[in-house]
């Protein structure tokens, strides 16, 4: 069974830095493209950043680029998200996600497959 657990938020000042953790289990082909997602009060969900299945390729949405960077470490079967500079805006649940079949890069959202149940990030000003 595919179990994604997510660790790492909390509540900080704008300014801040925080690691979000995710670890994958129950999969023995880890080749997977993975995405970070989060999903404010009253908002839609929203892709963040999603690191391609060869651990190297990233991609990211223009309002984290140059503060947030996704990063895998195949060995623990986790990936991270840092995030610097955070800022008010920045304050949701954050999810990840795979996507097992690699149809495309980057991935749609509603391509993913499995998703973890999230990590609450607050950020006051």
């Amino acid at each position: 069974q595919v179990q994604l657990a997510e660790s790492g938020g909390g509540e900080v000042q704008a300014g801040a830095s925080l690691r979000l953790s995710c670890v994958v289990s129950g999969r023995i082909d880890t080749y997977d493209n993975t995405g970070w997602f989060r999903r404010a009060p009253g908002k839609e969900r929203e892709f963040v950043a999603a690191v391609k299945w060869d651990d190297v390729t990233t991609h990211y949405a223009d309002s984290v680029k140059g503060r947030f960077t996704i990063s895998k470490d195949r060995a623990k079967s986790t990936v991270y998200l840092q995030m610097n500079d955070l800022k008010p805006e920045d304050t949701a649940h954050y999810y990840c996600a795979i996507e097992i079949h690699r149809i495309r890069w980057p991935p749609r959202s509603d391509e993913y497959d499995f998703w973890g149940q999230g990590t609450q990030v607050t950020v006051s000003s």
